[in-house]
């Protein structure tokens, strides 16, 4: 009987297998299952999610509806096939995946939902929220994230947390994030704004932007134990804009200053142009007394437009104001003015008035390609430079100079114009050139026997050319002490003209000579006619002028050849000296120009001897000189030099050790001969020479002599001077030579503090303007070089000298001068420690034996402080000042200076 039952529950079981499955079967049929539809849980918690996991941490899946697409038609009936299973998402569920990487280990406590990461630098990413730190912890239920730093067994630490959120990162001892709302709270943490470093021994994050700080520190000083910081209970910083805080004190050195307490402080963290007032400096004048130096503010307007107003205030009752708006356009211009007015009142109570005005502008010229517009004006009272307080450099400035220029190139033309405008300044004469219009217009060579689809190499006739050269100016001037500026202005107006046309054909080289001849023709345009003549009752020259439109020109033709000649002198292999190899570059040249304006010279009595005469032409004064008399058939040479030798180094090997060194890199005489001429055949020797020894020295010279020679009075006569001394050259009637020389110690890559020429403005890469706010930069920073100083150069000098001469003749013609002008000019600087520097710079003229411009300096290099003492104890204008600042150019107003100048009057 048992075993009846057996059996019929055996049979019973069969067929319930077989119906379940079946029923899998046929529910499998109307449901696709695939593994990633299923979830696992880290904790026991129930989670009724979709969900999916990525590196074992749990984020949600959105659900997705079900389209007609989803169905598909089996067997004449439809079968709906879904591919997703709706969940509620969980409130505890997070926005995005989390990343993390445990360098060690990681343990996961599934009864309490938390996750720890161990090794030096494990990390945690979550949206835009990167944590790294020796330990890490994660709590599901809450969404917290912790990390602490961790010790080693000597108790150092191995690495400390850091957490990064956009722009902004720290450093902290311990660090409580929630992932959910993001904020957080850290202890002990160091984090950065801009160039301030900010410490706070409880930091809490409110949302990206925000944060406070508990017990805070801000300083510029990057030492964990800063040399200074400001010190505040509580701030509030707003992330790249503005921190505030409560009373707040400084600390030097950790030692408290409360006796400097600040109700409240605002400090600005933006990068960028932000209006605000400009802090003023004190210094001391001995003319003008004391000073309110530099207070102004500058002002933004918009993204292409800001100014900076400042002014100067003394205690004598001078002031002096300056406006400054600068502007700018990306790809397409940027310029800037400077617009400076002084109004004085010395320890007598007297003073003077004067102005200044400057203006630079560039376009960029991939806004308009072929037409450039540029502008460099500087012009105001001839006193303004010397009426300079506290800048002695800017005093001994005797010129000024302005030039605007317009220039269009017309594509695929061979067409291009340049119109422009000069001043020139002399500040000592009082006399100012103006030159406007300037107008030249060039048509580039053009080949008339070419044709426009050439096959083949050129035919030598196919490569005569024909060019342009035109240019048409007015000149003026007037002395701004004189009245009535604009009847000295029409008055002292000349215009003239010039047009050249160049004719040139290249030609094959024949073996190792290169031919090529050309022709020339010239045509100028005179507004003045001008005869002189010698009146016996007055004993003077009498002077007519004529003036309308006159011209003259002048045709020339000319042959010149040209070779090179190469010879070396071989040492051998095993010498330092491989060799040394000689190029000369000798040329030869015949040109003729006939006399096409003997007609517009005559002879002119100069004395009342009636000996003495001189050749003058009746265009003599004009803007352009007048073409020479007489014609010319003139042998042209010349001869170049240039001395290079192979040297083995024995720190290299290969063909790495073979070095060129240049012993001459020129050497050079040009002279020519005219054929035709009646006297004074042979030309001037125009020589020049140039050399770098051991690439530290530079030499160059150069002079013209007359060979030529010379009366009682000292004036050359038409007899050569090789008749009485044949190995002379003549005699010199002009040269220079100038020597040029550095020398610094340490490594060879550092380079000397350079200061930047205000006209030549950096840009700001986030903002586009100028990155120099203040002009005045440039200038401080060549009247305190002990400020700017690089320690890391030991030792350094730089020497320069120059001579020149030139042979000048008396007014009267009596007699020849020679004028002699030598300088020396010299800088350096010692390193007397590591922290200490000395330096100093002057100038010499030889000549004079004057002394100018000699100034000291020593600076102290105090880490995150700079220390400088610059003084110039000789000379009319001496100088002391005293400097103790910050580095960070933030802080560059909060600083110690005491400047005191000194004049001879």
């Amino acid at each position: 009987m048992n075993h009846l039952y057996k059996g019929k529950a055996k049979y019973i079981l069969t067929w319930a297998l077989a119906l379940l499955f079946a029923a899998i079967t046929l529910y499998a049929s109307n449901y696709s299952f695939a593994p990633h539809y299923f979830h696992s849980n880290l904790t026991p918690a129930t989670n009724t999610t979709n969900e999916k996991v990525t590196n074992n941490i749990i984020v949600d899946t959105p659900p997705v509806k079900k389209t007609r697409a989803d169905s598909v038609i089996l067997k004449d009936s439809l079968v709906v096939v879904t591919d997703t299973i709706n969940f509620k998402t969980s409130k505890d569920s997070l926005d995005a995946p989390v990343d993390y990487h445990a360098d060690d280990s990681m343990v996961l406590d599934v009864p309490t939902g938390k996750i720890t990461l161990y090794g030096k630098e494990n990390r945690v990413n979550y949206i835009d929220n990167e944590l790294t730190a020796p330990q890490i912890e994660f709590d599901q239920k809450t969404s917290l994230v912790s990390a602490y730093l961790v010790k080693d067994s000597n108790g150092t630490p191995v690495s400390f947390p850091t957490f990064t959120q956009a722009d902004f990162k720290s450093v902290s001892d311990s660090i409580k994030f929630d992932m959910k709302t993001g904020k957080g709270i850290t202890k002990g943490t160091y984090t950065k704004q801009d160039e301030i470093f900010v410490y706070g021994r409880s930091i809490k994050k409110v949302d990206a932007n925000v944060f406070y700080a508990l017990d805070g520190r801000f300083t510029t000083c990057n030492y964990d134990t800063p040399h200074f910081a400001f010190v505040s209970k509580k701030i509030k910083f707003i992330n790249k804009k503005m921190a505030f805080t409560g009373p707040v004190h400084p600390e030097i050195e950790g030692i408290p200053l409360p006796v400097i307490t600040l109700p409240f402080g605002l400090f600005p963290l933006s990068q960028g142009r932000r209006s605000g007032i400009i802090a003023p400096t004190f210094t001391a004048n001995e003319q003008l007394g004391l000073a309110l130096e530099g207070i102004g503010y500058y002002k933004t307007f918009g993204d292409h437009w800001d100014a900076v107003a400042r002014g100067t205030i003394y205690s004598y009752g001078g002031w002096t104001a300056s406006l400054s708006p600068r502007y700018y356009k990306r790809y397409h211009y940027q310029g800037s003015f400077n617009i400076n007015l002084q109004h004085f009142r010395d320890i007598d109570k007297s003073g003077g008035r004067n102005f200044n005005v400057t203006w630079s502008h560039s376009a960029d010229t991939k806004s308009r390609p072929g037409v450039t517009f540029s502008a460099n004006v500087n012009a105001g009272s001839s006193k303004f430079n010397e009426s300079v307080p506290n800048s002695p450099q800017r005093n001994f400035q005797n010129t000024m100079n302005s030039s605007i220029t317009y220039s269009k190139v017309w594509k695929d033309k061979p067409f291009n114009l340049t119109v422009s405008a000069n001043h020139s300044q002399n500040t000592v004469s009082k006399l100012i050139n103006l030159n406007l219009p300037d107008i030249g217009f060039n048509v580039n060579t053009l080949y008339p026997f070419r044709s426009k689809e050439s096959v083949g190499d050129y035919k030598w006739y196919e490569n005569l050319g024909v060019a342009l050269n035109s240019n048409v100016k007015s000149l003026t001037y007037f002395y701004d002490t004189a009245a009535n500026i604009g009847k000295q202005l029409i008055d002292k107006l000349q215009w003239g003209g010039s047009h050249n046309v160049p004719i040139s054909l290249s030609l094959p080289p024949l073996g190792p000579l290169q031919i090529a001849p050309n022709v020339s023709y010239q045509e100028y345009w005179y507004q003045n006619r001008v005869e002189k003549k010698w009146n016996s009752t007055t004993k003077k020259i009498d002077t007519t002028i004529s003036k309308g439109f006159y011209r003259a020109n002048e045709m020339s033709f000319g042959l010149s050849g040209s070779t090179r000649i190469f010879g070396m002198i071989g040492f051998g292999k095993n010498s330092k000296v491989q060799a040394v190899r000689h190029e000369i570059r000798p040329s030869i040249g015949f040109s003729y120009h006939p006399d096409m304006n003997g007609k517009d010279h005559y002879t002119l009595q100069i004395d009342t001897t009636g000996k003495n005469y001189v050749r003058a032409s009746i265009y003599d004064g004009n803007i352009f000189s007048a073409f020479g008399e007489g014609k010319s058939g003139a042998i042209t040479f010349g001869i170049d030099n240039n001395i290079q030798m192979k040297v083995r180094s024995k720190k290299d090997t290969g063909e790495a050790a073979i070095k060129k060194v240049t012993l001459l890199d020129g050497f050079s005489i040009n002279t020519s001969y005219n054929l035709l001429g009646d006297s004074f055949q042979l030309a001037p020797f125009s020589i020049q020479a140039r050399t770098n020894l051991f690439d530290k020295i530079n030499i160059t010279a150069s002079g013209t002599t007359m060979p030529y020679l010379t009366n009682s009075r000292g004036a050359f006569v038409d007899k050569l001077v090789w008749s009485k001394k044949p190995f002379s050259l003549g005699t010199l009637t002009s040269g220079n030579i100038a020597v040029q020389t550095s020398f610094k110690g340490g490594d060879k890559k550092e380079k000397l503090p350079v200061s930047q020429d205000p006209s030549q403005q950096q840009l700001n890469p986030s903002t586009g303007m100028p990155l120099d706010e203040y002009q005045q930069e440039a200038s401080y920073i060549n009247k305190n070089p002990a400020e700017f100083a690089n320690f890391n150069i030991p030792w350094s000098l730089s020497f320069s000298y120059s001579l020149t001469y030139n042979r000048i003749p008396n007014a009267d013609y009596s007699a020849y001068t020679g004028s002699v002008s030598q300088n020396v000019s010299f800088n350096g600087t010692l390193n007397l420690s590591p922290k200490w520097q000395l330096g100093g710079s002057g100038y010499y003229n030889i000549t004079t034996k004057e002394l100018g411009g000699v100034s000291l300096s020593i600076s102290r290099e105090m880490h995150c402080w700079q220390m400088a003492i610059s003084l110039s104890p000789v000379g009319t204008r001496r100088f002391f000042n005293l400097s103790i600042s910050p580095k960070s150019s933030i802080l560059r107003d909060l600083k110690i200076n005491r400047t005191r100048y000194f004049y001879d009057l």
